[in-house]
């Protein structure tokens, strides 16, 4: 798969799903218009570890409507290397079987190089989601003070969607930040 570069400092590659996937047919109830027929893009950032997986079943589960698209995205140090590409191809692979068994909706899959609190907030920009869904990383307080947290700078930084914090399976009742 060839690299598509928008910017100098931007690269991306799609991720080809797989074609057991079928494509889903526009719903063909008259009395729905608009966004509702036309379905939301619905962004979420997904990385291989457990509270990634668990914010996509929340999108899935809570949000998600039949005719939606669910854009996976993936930030990743370099777009060039074999082994990670093809490592979050398999997972944004069983990702899409997943979404269309539970809520029948669309998936488009990409990993993009960089930074990753920038790379959802240029996605986000680029998309103009519905919402943008990512989960915690599960550290501490002083661990997410001391090294960042990519999901409270998107939570700052992502101005052309609501972002969605969904909290880790062991985090509880906690608020979101």
């Amino acid at each position: 798969m060839e690299t598509l570069q928008e910017d100098e400092e931007y690269k991306w590659r799609e991720v080809k799903l797989p074609l057991l996937i079928p494509v889903i047919p526009e719903p063909g109830l008259e009395r729905e218009t608009g966004e509702r027929r036309r379905g939301r893009d619905i962004l979420v950032a997904i990385d291989h570890g457990p509270n990634s997986k668990h914010a996509f079943d929340w999108a899935l589960i809570h949000l998600c409507r039949l005719s939606d698209t669910i854009h996976l995205i993936h930030a990743v140090s370099s777009v060039q290397n074999t082994v990670v590409y093809e490592t979050s191809q398999q997972l944004m692979e069983k990702l899409a079987v997943d979404a269309l068994q539970v809520a029948m909706v669309r998936t488009v899959a990409r990993i993009v190089q960089g930074d990753p609190g920038k790379v959802i907030c240029n996605e986000a920009e680029r998309l103009k989601p519905a919402a943008v869904v990512m989960s915690t990383r599960g550290r501490s307080l002083v661990q997410s003070v001391l090294q960042g947290s990519v999901s409270e700078y998107c939570f700052h930084h992502c101005k052309s969607a609501p972002v969605i914090i969904v909290p880790g399976k062991e985090d509880g009742d906690e608020s979101l930040i």
